[in-house]
């Protein structure tokens, strides 16, 4: 039987949930306001093609890079404005990271989604200040969590008069300097009724392996892609760069620009058939 989940309507009239998969897409960080442009411009070429629902993603600081000398990004004001620009210019929807409590409210006069990044999942003030903005959410579980143990993440947004909520698979630690995705986890995060995506770029990220930066296998990307989608996970997370090797953050496990397409025309047709075969088994 097909269970229909919970919607979430951006003010863009975007829906994201279980009836139209989604696209979130965009570079790892904020590099440039024409880089961010471009990406958001050609991103959304590509998903009006496909009739996807597109939200562009970049972070306005990484305040989690390996190293004290990697690029962050332009910082909360400067990021905020270059986020803002691009919803005006392209129209699309806007989502980014945040990693303090304070960062919330300012954060949410711009963003159409607030992020609370994967290692930070368990930060009780983070979650309920975002929440408190009433602004949807995208609550990525931790590298170090059972998908099951989500239910306790979804609890403090919900606990703060939020239930605007996607929730985002991004791989496990399996040892060092590698991760698993363990797809059994979809169908978890599917239980409790909201959209769930997946991080189909930090799944191939290899963290730390390269010493001062992560690593990673791009070339596995469409494969975890699909094989979540027909895990049954209602949208796709993924990080582009129209010069990976280039990319000022995750060169390593971004998707080049130009297979975005490709991807994007395996995924929608697995999910249709997933769809269709939910439907005919009602």
């Amino acid at each position: 039987m097909l269970t229909v989940g919970k919607e979430i309507r951006l003010d863009n009239g975007t829906i994201i949930g279980s009836k139209s998969f989604f696209v979130i897409a965009g570079p790892c960080v904020l590099e440039s306001e024409d880089h961010a442009l471009f990406l958001a411009q050609e991103i959304k070429k590509i998903c009006q093609q496909l009739a996807l629902p597109f939200i562009f993603k970049a972070s306005f600081d990484k305040a989690n890079r390996s190293s004290l000398k990697s690029y962050r990004g332009p910082g909360l004001e400067r990021g905020l404005s270059i986020l803002k620009k691009v919803k005006e210019v392209t129209g699309v929807a806007v989502l980014s990271d945040i990693h303090e409590a304070w960062q919330a409210e300012p954060a949410a006069e711009i963003l159409d989604i607030l992020q609370i990044p994967a290692l930070l999942c368990r930060q009780t003030d983070l979650i309920m200040a975002a929440a408190k903005t009433k602004k949807p959410l995208n609550l990525k579980k931790g590298q170090f969590m059972a998908p099951e143990d989500m239910a306790m993440v979804i609890e403090k947004a919900v606990s703060s008069g939020n239930e605007q909520i996607i929730l985002t698979e991004r791989g496990t630690f399996f040892g060092y300097h590698d991760l698993v995705v363990d797809m059994r986890s979809i169908a978890v995060m599917k239980q409790w009724g909201f959209p769930v995506a997946i991080d189909a770029s930090h799944a191939v990220q290899k963290p730390g392996a390269a010493g001062t930066r992560s690593s990673g296998s791009p070339e596995f990307i469409p494969v975890i892609a699909r094989s979540a989608i027909a895990a049954g996970a209602d949208g796709l997370f993924i990080e582009v760069h129209e010069d990976p090797p280039r990319a000022l953050s995750d060169k390593d496990n971004s998707l080049k620009l130009e297979k975005l397409k490709e991807v994007l025309l395996s995924v929608k047709f697995i999910w249709q058939a997933v769809r269709n075969s939910a439907h005919e088994k009602e």
